[in-house]
């Protein structure tokens, strides 16, 4: 029916299960909302970063004040209940009073240093464009309001396929509490459109400063290549491939319980878990209590406060991986089938069972393209070091570190232990990655932690964890003189 609407073929009157329309734009609809961001954005740069602050804390309190209309929106956009107040959380986190008082630290910093007066301030970058994912738009097409912290002006560009979250929340939320304030028309601007034809005039158009994509890392990395060459900052998010390991001491039940959040959205998700690496000493008893938890999970209607898993969009490759895994001698102990909406076996069924292999072998488990590349449907490979692996704790220990440091991408990871020792060398060892999670959950937000972030294939060259009202500003230095003409020459002694 929605694809009906959309082609504009439906016939009759519009049925009561529309819950919202979008208007669709061009190419220069694009144009003219990128000249609005353009023209607001240096009278809205100058807005004092304090005013700003107090902007970013009434859109915080206007979300926690809607909090079930927004679930309820999400829900209506094909969303888990569970999934959507999880991705709420995170627009809240991210907002929250202690995550921007920390913002003010970074944005703006004031030294007093032989009779001057230095600051260090993070100017906004000007026009940002931001492109948010078909499958979490509406949270993720929020964090251009960290971008409005830091004093940009926005385009955000509302997926076609879903694009109703992402204009409420800019339209209901952000909106009011913009003209509350006095800023200037324009900054910010919705769009829906086409992504191809959006993502190419914001490369043509000189007016534009930064663009944030979310999407695939080839399509992606491809993107920031092309942003760099013609002058734009490209902030890139991008595909995940988390790893989460259970050392020989963790909390079995607990660390069982956090990997189970693999299958959040039917694993549609970049931040969850992809893979495992479990201590051999307690790989047979992990598993005997993480097998009864998956099969515990099964598809449903979004609505339904149980139902955790989504429609897969990928079932070809979750095959594809499936079998490939199994023709290397990985062993299949849950899941593997196609199934319909109550579970039942379905040739034709959209869900997928929730799934886990066990492979046996650190050294060679890179080589399935299950545990190597970001599986976006539900296959958790259990990785278990054996023959050929290190038999010493300690020795073990450094090539799990080097395991994790190897994966192409940099999301998250998580470690399971009870030893502070173990804990702190994978802290002091770990690079790879935006953050690494110890005995928490894993896709869990945390004030002062951005939500988002990654190295390698997730982020590119420049990727980190992402705060995205620092990524959307630069440095610049202020030096206030006291008259003096001359630079300051003694010779600094200690």
């Amino acid at each position: 029916m929605k694809r009906q609407l959309e082609l504009g073929k439906h016939e009759g009157e519009i049925p009561d299960d529309v819950v919202g329309r979008v208007a669709r734009c061009n190419a220069e609809h694009g144009r003219d909302a990128v000249r609005a961001a353009r023209a607001a954005s240096r009278e809205f740069g100058r807005t004092p970063l304090a005013v700003r602050a107090k902007m970013l804390n009434d859109i915080h309190n206007a979300v926690l004040s809607r909090v079930e209309e927004f679930e309820e929106l999400l829900v209506a956009e094909g969303h888990p209940r569970r999934l959507a107040r999880w991705e709420i959380s995170g627009v809240l986190r991210g907002c929250d009073p202690a995550t921007i008082e920390w913002y003010g630290t970074q944005l703006h910093q004031t030294y007093d240093f032989q009779g001057r007066t230095v600051e260090l301030v993070r100017k906004p970058d000007g026009v940002v464009c931001i492109n948010p994912p078909q499958n979490a738009a509406g949270s993720n097409g929020g964090l251009g309001i960290l971008a409005l912290l830091a004093g940009n002006t926005l385009v955000v560009k509302a997926p076609r396929s879903s694009p109703l979250s992402v204009a409420w929340f800019y339209r209901e939320i952000v909106v009011p509490v913009l003209e509350q304030y006095g800023a200037p028309a324009g900054t910010v601007n919705v769009i829906s459109a086409g992504a191809n034809e959006v993502l190419e005039g914001w490369l043509d158009d000189p007016d534009v400063d930064d663009v944030f994509f979310f999407g695939d890392s080839v399509a992606g990395l491809r993107l920031g290549e092309e942003c760099v060459r013609r002058g734009k900052k490209p902030i890139l998010e991008l595909a995940g491939n988390d790893g989460f390991v259970v050392w020989r001491d963790a909390d079995l039940d607990a660390a069982a319980r956090a990997l189970i959040e693999s299958f959040y959205g039917s694993s549609q998700i970049c931040m969850v878990p992809k893979y495992a690496v479990v201590h051999p000493a307690v790989a047979d008893e992990f598993l005997a209590t993480l097998i009864p938890l998956v099969e515990a999970l099964r598809p449903g209607f979004p609505e339904d406060e149980t139902t955790l898993l989504s429609p897969v969009l990928k079932t070809d490759k979750y095959f594809d991986f499936l079998s490939q895994a199994r023709a290397a001698g990985a062993a299949v102990l849950c899941g593997g089938r196609r199934v319909d909406v109550h579970g039942e076996e379905a040739a034709d069924g959209v869900f997928l069972q929730p799934t886990v292999i066990r492979v046996d072998g650190l050294a060679d488990s890179r080589r399935l393209s299950a545990v190597r590349e970001e599986t976006f449907f539900p296959l958790l490979p259990v990785v278990v070091p054996g023959e050929g692996d290190p038999a010493d704790d300690a020795d073990l220990l450094d090539a799990v570190v080097e395991f994790l440091d190897d994966n192409e991408y940099g999301l998250r990871n998580s470690l399971w232990t009870g030893s502070r020792e173990i804990a702190d060398e994978v802290a002091a060892s770990l690079r790879k990655g935006g953050m690494l999670k110890i005995n928490d959950s894993h896709i869990g937000f945390t004030s002062y932690l951005s939500t988002h972030g990654g190295t390698g294939k997730t982020g590119g060259v420049y990727g980190e964890m992402n705060f995205v009202g620092l990524r959307t500003s630069h440095v610049q230095g202020i030096s206030w003189g006291n008259g003096d003409p001359q630079p300051l020459d003694e010779l600094v002694t200690r």
